[in-house]
Parts: structure tokens; C-alpha cells; sequence
């Protein structure tokens, strides 16, 4: 990687000069070429895998990985708090951060446009809605000072970023790379993700702008419904991961991609694992369900968990279109066979008492972290 010097406080520090890779030819040893392969066919195996489960399997792992990229930035919350953040527009702090991590992934995998600055800088937008680290100037949009990773100013960081100046061009020749058909999508996925973390486009908020970016390449690439939720190895193999972006920064970008590779295989067998997880606990709840009337709200109301297992009485009567009482009963049953737990009250701006929740506990639990 290329320097250039800038001037920081008077000081000057050496910020990065990106190689353009809109063209690049990327010679990759045998071996990894194999791993990419190998991570390819787990994430199609995993994906394409036949089970009545995979819908649910599917938003729960979307879940998983928005929860781990946001815990790599030092993000966390209880799962449950991020389940209800997601369906009250009232929540804010932590959760809700999380939440809309989850949102863009789920935005970016779902959405058919063509990758360009300006969805890059919606999905920005979107992300930082509930953060209170950046100034609205910067929310959606490049940053217009210099930026770098690890240390509290430019001159002891690990990375400096390239210049603000620099940002756009930078941008401009990554979105053309991401657009090429002639690379597998393991290895464009790994070295699109790199090359988005040396520019750091944005002043906060570019590790889970980077992951989102993969998770898009990896289901655009290989053809499933959902990614695997490689933040979780990531956040596992945090020293690996950094490790391994310097190395591609040096250079090494045969390293990254083996070892980018080699997190996708692990992440394709989290994936498998929740799936089957998931597989056996429907089967454990039908069990428990055959005391329930087969009209009954309940069970309808069992089957819209998967979807959305954080609720109140009221988005149960909305689910189930009924009354408040229905639904409240609905509710009481499934309590009363361990598939629903109250997890409490949240205190809102609204005026009244606050709307109690109750969560599908053990679903939740098969991907907190």
C-alpha cells in the first residue's frame, strides 16, 4: 500500500494511497483458490439446504450477524432488546443501534439495485439514525476530515485512512470492481470488504458498512436467500480479522483471502447448526402444542414466532386479526406451554402505563452471543 503525506495538527502522519482494483489481476495460490471453493459450496450447501425451518433459520441468522458485526465495534445488547427494538419505533440507545444494523443487512440482501455511491450512503444513513456519535453533517455522506483505526489521534493509529479529499475516486473505482463477473464471489466478497476498510469512507460507522458489503456479495454471488453470519468468526478471531486486513494492506492479499475463506466455511457450518437448532425446537414446540386446539389462536399465533418473537397483546391481535381478548388468551397459552416468556415492560415518551412484551425465549437464545 502507498502513503502520502498529510497534515494532521501540524503534524504529518502518512495516510493510505489505495492500488485501483477496478481492473487488477489478483494471483492467488493453489491452495487458496481450493479454500475459496470449499467456502463457496458450504455457504450453497448451507443455503439451499431443504427444511421447513429455513425461512425462520434465514431472519434468525440475519439477526445473528447484525448482533455480531455491531458487538466487533463494541455494540452490544440483549437479544431480546434488540427483537423488541426492531418492531418499537420508540427505542433507542444501544438496541435500537443494533437494530438498525439488522435493518441494513436485511435492506442490502433484499434489495435488487446495483450497487452505487448513492445506496452505499443510503444504507449509511440508515445505520446511524439512532447514533449519537456523529454529527448530522456526516450522517450519509463521505467524511470530510481524516479518519483512522486504533489510537486516539492519527499520529499512533494502525491505519490511516485515505484522504477526505481522495474518498470519492476511491469509491468510484471499488463500486466498478464490485460490478466485475470475472472473479468467484468468495474472493471479490473478501478483497471488496478490504479495500472498503483501508478507504474508510465514512467518519463512523465503516466495519458494518464493510460486512454488510459481504453479506450482499456472498448471496448476490452464490445464490441464497440469506448470508452466513461471518461476524460471528470474526468477532471470535477478532485479532485474525485485523490481522489479516493489515495484511492485505501490505500486500498479502493471497493471506486475506485464505483466511477470509476459511471464516466463511466456519460461518456456513454456524449456519447448518442453527438450522438444525431450530428444526428441533418447531418439533419440541408442536410436541408441546398438542394440548392446543388445532383452530385455536394460539397455534396460528405460534407460527408467526419465527418472524417475529418479540411481541405485545396488541401486535398479537394484529397478527392474528382478532380482538384484544383473543389474542390475549392466545398469548396466556403459549406462556403456559414454555413457548413464550414476559420479559417485562419498557417504559415509552407515551403517556399511560407501558405495553407489557413477551418473548420466544429459546428461539432468541440459539443465536445470542
Amino acid at each position: 500500500m502507498r502513503t502520502v503525506a498529510v497534515d494532521w495538527n501540524g503534524h504529518r502522519v502518512d495516510a493510505a494511497r489505495v492500488d485501483l482494483i477496478e481492473a487488477a489481476v489478483f494471483e492467488l495460490t493453489t491452495t487458496t483458490v481450493r479454500r475459496t471453493e470449499q467456502a463457496i459450496a458450504a455457504v450453497a450447501a448451507s443455503g439451499h439446504r431443504q427444511s421447513p425451518a429455513i425461512e425462520v433459520a434465514g431472519r434468525m441468522l440475519l439477526r445473528s450477524e447484525g448482533l455480531a458485526s455491531s458487538a466487533i465495534e463494541g455494540l452490544r445488547a440483549p437479544v431480546v432488546d434488540v427483537a423488541r427494538a426492531e418492531v418499537d419505533s420508540t427505542s433507542d440507545g444501544i438496541a435500537a443501534w443494533v437494530a438498525d444494523n439488522l435493518a441494513v443487512v436485511v435492506e442490502a440482501i433484499v434489495d435488487p439495485s446495483p450497487i452505487d455511491a448513492e445506496l452505499l450512503l443510503c444504507w449509511h444513513r440508515r445505520l446511524m439514525q439512532h447514533s449519537n456519535t456523529l454529527a448530522p453533517h456526516h450522517v450519509g455522506a463521505w467524511r470530510d476530515r481524516l479518519g483512522w483505526i486504533g489510537g486516539a489521534n492519527p499520529i499512533v493509529a494502525t491505519h490511516v485512512a485515505v484522504p477526505a479529499e481522495d474518498i470519492a475516486a476511491a469509491m468510484e473505482d471499488l463500486i466498478a470492481f464490485i460490478a466485475r463477473t470475472d472473479l468467484d464471489p468468495v474472493t471479490q466478497a473478501a478483497i471488496a470488504h478490504a479495500q472498503f476498510e483501508t478507504i474508510h469512507p465514512f467518519a463512523d460507522g465503516n466495519g458494518r458498512i464493510g460486512r454488510v458489503l459481504i453479506a450482499r456479495s456472498l448471496c448476490r454471488g452464490i445464490g441464497v436467500d440469506f448470508p452466513p453470519p461471518l461476524s460471528i468468526p470474526f468477532a471470535r478471531d477478532i485479532g485474525g480479522y485485523q490481522a489479516g486486513l493489515t495484511l492485505y494492506r501490505q500486500g498479502f492479499i493471497d493471506h486475506w483471502v485464505r483466511w477470509f475463506a476459511d471464516a466463511v466455511v466456519s460461518a456456513a457450518a454456524i449456519a447448518a447448526t442453527v438450522v438444525q437448532s431450530i428444526e428441533e425446537l418447531a418439533t419440541d414446540w408442536n410436541h408441546r402444542a398438542t394440548s392446543l386446539r388445532s383452530d385455536a389462536g394460539a397455534r396460528r399465533l405460534l407460527e408467526t414466532l419465527g418472524a417475529q418473537p418479540v411481541l405485545t397483546v396488541d401486535m398479537a391481535a394484529e397478527a392474528l386479526g382478532s380482538s384484544r381478548a383473543s389474542a390475549r388468551s392466545a398469548v396466556s397459552a403459549l406462556v403456559a406451554i414454555g413457548v413464550l416468556e414476559e420479559v417485562g415492560a419498557r417504559q415509552t415518551p407515551r403517556r399511560g402505563r407501558p405495553p407489557r412484551w413477551w418473548a420466544a425465549t429459546e428461539l432468541l437464545a440459539l443465536i445470542g452471543h
